[in-house]
């Protein structure tokens, strides 16, 4: 086999996890043939974005430069590898702060790095992904728990879907940041911890629970720092330790004790434990009292620890989006169109009109690049989603719908898009009627940067120019043709039956005019 054989066969891939307590890097080898990865390379580094600045609840200057500089040393570490790309997400820390797209921005200036801000459901998936690419499911329900600094996961899954993504505002260093003040932690504070992680978590135990039938009863599989350093107390108690921790199984009692034992110690005292470093040491407790509050409420027995979560996830899903896994990852490869459809039902949209809107929007997608547009195709797929949800707005009211869409899809749930796509998505809809996007609104104010806004407002003309030509219930248009004279946009209507009158698509087409000429210094001329 030559080099450039090799280099088609293996593929080098880099994850980089920003979390509330450490941020991540792996990288992966994927072998094209088997469709598959391996692990050459993990490191973390404890980077506390968690800690907040008390005046502002913003990401505090010092956690800030911590990660900046660690995503330095990654960055570097992964192309020394012969990485094709560095996937970067950021999760709960960085979602909630009033500064975190701010800080997103310094990390694209500086090092240059593009970190997605993915929301908590999505994490939840990813975090599943990972999870099944080291662990067999097959047909039966699996739970998934990832207790995470900032926010807990709880996921109910099989070997095809996951069947519920639930996202919680608990974490390890959120619990200690607010309710511990002193340690050893008192019996009353411990008391109610455990009532404020009940609380939280309610509603996701409940969610889970409602979609399990009343015969099975899934296995519960923890992940996380929380899990892994529980575990390797409890490892390093048996005659014979485990090898690795992965698959390691952990009965509730045994957990209870260990927690017991944790609790009435200080932090000096934790850190002389085998299984727990200095960083975890701080936090393990709060952890701790999640975790076994969880296994109380969902009334399992023991857990089962996996090593795998949320960055195996980032490498599984880019996988997917390239084609290059199979079997029991297929039914994820269509997550985004999935997920599109499932808003579609849910919002009532017309699908037959939505999906005439979206061909004809890809369509003058694809012959318009150099005259409305400039993408080079990254764009193509946010805009089918936009096209299909342009109109669910109409499921609130018909006058003004199109800020409705976007409010709909703004705060619903599109699982295999990143939150920079998800508002760009939500934009275009918005943009694809009455006035061109202005300063002071909310949709484009909530634009990450002036790239996305620069996408959405291409985006949102092609929207603008396919659903002025869908006018009546039944399909009319066959095709579009496009050709550029002079400063003049030539466009040719083609009916599905010759002869058909397009009289009213011609004049909807026409009042298209100004908005093109106003973004692209082009005057439209229909022809016939």
């Amino acid at each position: 086999m030559n080099e450039m054989d090799s280099q088609q066969k293996v593929r080098q891939i880099a994850a980089i996890d920003i979390g509330t307590n450490s941020t991540h890097l792996l990288i992966a080898s994927l072998d094209v043939d088997l469709h598959s990865f391996s692990i050459d390379y993990a490191e973390k580094s404890t980077t506390r974005l968690g800690e907040r600045d008390q005046a502002s609840g913003g990401l505090t200057e010092a956690a800030m430069e911590r990660t900046i500089e660690t995503l330095k040393r990654f960055k570097e570490m992964a192309f020394s590898h012969h990485v094709e790309e560095v996937v970067t997400v950021a999760t709960s820390a960085v979602r909630e702060a009033p500064n975190g797209t701010e800080f997103l921005q310094v990390i694209k200036d500086q090092i240059p790095l593009n970190v997605e801000l993915i929301s908590g459901p999505e994490e939840g998936r990813l975090i599943y992904l990972g999870v099944l690419s080291g662990m067999t499911f097959g047909d039966s329900p699996h739970l998934i728990l990832d207790i995470g600094g900032g926010s807990t996961e709880l996921v109910l899954a099989d070997g095809r879907d996951a069947r519920a993504l639930t996202s919680t505002k608990v974490g390890a260093v959120r619990l200690q940041r607010d309710f511990v003040k002193e340690e050893p932690i008192p019996a009353s504070r411990c008391d109610f911890i455990k009532a404020f992680v009940q609380g939280s978590m309610e509603a996701a135990v409940l969610k889970v629970q409602s979609r399990i039938d009343k015969d099975q009863k899934p296995v519960l599989i923890a992940t996380s720092g929380t899990a892994m350093a529980m575990g390797a107390i409890l490892a390093a108690e048996d005659i014979h330790p485990p090898l690795k921790l992965h698959g390691y199984r952990v009965s509730k009692d045994r957990l209870k004790k260990v927690l017991d034992q944790i609790v009435k110690m200080t932090p000096t005292e934790r850190r002389s434990i085998q299984g727990i470093n200095e960083r975890r040491a701080d936090i393990i407790v709060p952890g701790a009292l999640i975790l076994n509050t969880v296994i109380e409420m969902l009334k399992v027995d023991e857990i089962v620890l996996s090593e795998r979560a949320l960055r195996e996830g980032l490498i599984v899903d880019w996988m997917l989006r390239h084609g290059l896994l199979e079997d029991r990852f297929s039914f994820q490869s269509s997550i985004r169109k999935r997920t599109v459809i499932h808003q579609m039902k849910r919002f009532g949209v017309d699908a037959l009109r939505a999906e005439r809107v979206s061909a004809h929007a890809l369509n003058l997608y694809d012959n318009t690049f150099g005259l409305i547009h400039q993408d080079s195709g990254n764009s193509r797929e946010l805009l089918w989603a936009a096209g299909m949800l342009h109109a669910c707005g109409q499921h609130i009211n018909l006058s003004a719908y199109h800020k409705h869409s976007w409010y709909l899809i703004r705060h619903g749930e599109l699982l295999g898009y990143s939150h920079a796509e998800h508002l760009i998505i939500a934009a275009i809809a918005r943009y694809h009627r009455r006035s061109l996007p202005k300063k002071r609104h909310e949709a484009w104010q909530a634009l990450i940067t002036k790239g996305n806004q620069k996408i959405v407002r291409e985006m949102a003309l092609l929207l603008r120019l396919a659903s002025s030509i869908d006018c009546r219930p039944e399909p009319v248009i066959q095709s579009i043709e496009i050709e550029q004279i002079s400063s003049r946009l030539k466009i040719r209507l083609i009916p599905h039956k010759p002869g058909t009158d397009l009289s009213l698509e011609e004049w909807s087409l026409a009042n298209c005019s100004i908005y093109v000429k106003e973004a692209c210094g082009l005057e439209i001329v229909i022809s016939n």
